[in-house]
């Protein structure tokens, strides 16, 4: 882990922790964060791109007025 990057309460539990507790439940939590981890990016664009589609749409309602 890179300096000053800290895990969550939760997120330590559900990886680390729930291993020792129940291994087959662990194992199908880190298949839910594997798929987390893969298209979080892809949600990031699309969050971008609707900020800047909100900005366009409110500039062009200016310009009309």
């Amino acid at each position: 882990m890179k300096p000053f990057q800290l895990m969550t309460a939760i997120h330590k539990d559900v990886t680390d922790r729930l291993e020792y507790i129940n291994p087959a439940l662990a194992a199908r939590a880190r298949i839910v964060l594997n798929i987390n981890k893969s298209e979080r990016h892809i949600r990031g664009g699309m969050a971008t791109r609707e900020k800047y589609q909100h900005r366009v749409a409110i500039c062009s309602r200016e310009e009309t007025r």
